[in-house]
């Protein structure tokens, strides 16, 4: 199965049960407070969101006042509430009298729990994964000062005088403890300058306006990486590596002659000799071996190599016990919120943050799994997407659940009810709002497949 498609199932698997118990917590809500659920979907039973289009489910059972089914339309949930103005847009019901067992017979602090019930699942399950995974793996990082060959630099990197083998000491003058929060901090801090040692001497580096800029219209995560020794990983079949006779486990010490250790050394020389004739020297069971191929003109021959800091540094592992992993999870899943919603107030503050080259639809979403399944990689990225979900559907966006709090909270404050009316149009334009945005982020998705 290719990587693609492992990405594909990895974001289908985990969309699918976040968005089943987002739902499952406006449901239990609704049924605390004794509220009917007339329908409960995982995906639309129409087309979103015009309630009356296309209008069929891929499987359905009514049990009890309940209708639970699978719908045709792959992009979100709902459940239906009795007497509510929702993506089912069932106007004819809002025309009767409040029933007793419906939403809007209920207090408004109880409508307020029945709309939070999905954010509040969110974060919950965010916490429960976070808690599995500190509990069974522990939470292991690279410490900056660890990464003893310094660092392997892109572009844009390079481009602000950073080099391949610089030592990062800090940036904007702190020190960070984690390699992996380096980037976030020049990105989300906004550092006006990194600090490294080179060659033994300290040098400090001006990160020049639009370099946040460039960093984030790459989508990629390269712009410094650990500097590792090239050890190969795996071997793709029918790759030109395989034909060289490349295996996992080969350490790379020459490339044409030319002695090297380091990936970013390697790529180089592959970079430049496109199309052209190469010998790589390995190490392989202590016995040195060099072996003949062409680089082909994409550049790539097929094989990956180890990027897992553990099998070159001495990295760090907490362990937890059963009682501290649920602390952990607690404390770090409101660290991520507060991660993500400083992210996306960049949206709207900074200067170098373009929407149209930070927002991403499905295939961004998929991009973000690794090709190659891994639990704990999976569970950790489930549990921020959950969080995503949770923080966007808190947004005062009608149609989200942020929206109807807003109403609530107007009521509540006022002692006035917002009309039906009112709901019906806010949703109505809310909804519509929501589709121009799935198509405006879905399409950039599109436009950078064509574009690279």
């Amino acid at each position: 199965m290719s990587g693609g498609a492992v990405q594909a199932l990895q974001l289908f698997a985990a969309l699918s049960l976040l968005i089943l118990l987002h739902e499952f917590g406006h449901f239990f809500f609704a049924r605390v407070f004794n509220t009917r659920v007339e329908k409960f979907y995982l995906f639309f039973d129409f087309l979103f969101p015009f309630p009356n289009v296309l209008n069929f489910s891929l499987f359905k059972k009514k049990k009890g006042d309940t209708e639970y089914g699978v719908g045709w339309f792959p992009l979100g949930g709902y459940v239906k509430i009795s007497g509510m103005v929702d993506e089912s847009m069932d106007k004819e019901a809002m025309k009767e009298e409040p029933k007793s067992w419906e939403y809007r017979s209920k207090k408004p602090y109880q409508r307020l729990f029945i709309m939070l019930g999905g954010i509040i699942m969110n974060v919950l399950t965010a916490m429960v994964i976070y808690a599995v995974v500190f509990g069974v793996w522990g939470e292991e990082y690279l410490p900056t000062e660890k990464a003893k060959y310094g660092i392997a630099v892109d572009s844009v990197a390079k481009s602000i005088g950073l080099r391949n083998g610089d030592i990062i000491t800090s940036v904007g003058g702190k020190p960070v403890e984690r390699f992996n929060k380096i980037v976030y901090n020049i990105i989300v801090d906004g550092a006006e300058d990194i600090q490294v040692i080179r060659d033994g001497e300290p040098v400090n580096i001006t990160i020049p306006e639009g370099t946040i800029h460039s960093i984030i219209k790459r989508q990629r995560n390269t712009f410094i990486t650990e500097r590792v020794p090239l050890v190969i990983d795996n071997v793709s079949e029918k790759t030109e590596a395989e034909k060289m006779g490349l295996k996992a486990g080969d350490s790379v010490i020459a490339v044409n002659g030319t002695p090297i250790r380091f990936f970013d050394e390697f790529d180089e020389i592959k970079r430049s000799n496109a199309g052209k004739p190469i010998d790589i020297t390995v190490v392989r069971n202590d016995a040195i071996t060099t072996l003949s191929g062409n680089v082909p003109e994409s550049k790539i021959l097929g094989f990956q190599p180890v990027l897992q800091a553990s099998r070159f540094f001495e990295t760090e592992t907490i362990k937890y016990g059963f009682f501290a992993a649920i602390g952990k999870g607690f404390t770090y899943t409101f660290d991520q919120v507060g991660n993500y919603g400083s992210q996306l107030k960049m949206l709207f503050t900074s200067k170098e943050v373009k929407v149209s080259e930070s927002l991403g639809g499905m295939v961004s979403f998929g991009k973000l799994f690794s090709p190659v399944f891994d639990w704990q990689a999976f569970l950790i990225l489930t549990a921020f997407v959950s969080i995503i979900l949770a923080v966007m559907n808190l947004l005062p966006i009608p149609g989200l659940d942020g929206g109807y709090v807003i109403f609530l909270l107007f009521e509540m404050l006022s002692g006035r009810q917002v009309s039906d009316k009112v709901m019906e149009r806010a949703t109505t334009v809310g909804l519509v709002l929501l589709l121009g945005l799935m198509l405006y982020a879905n399409g950039l998705d599109i436009f950078r497949l064509f574009q690279n």
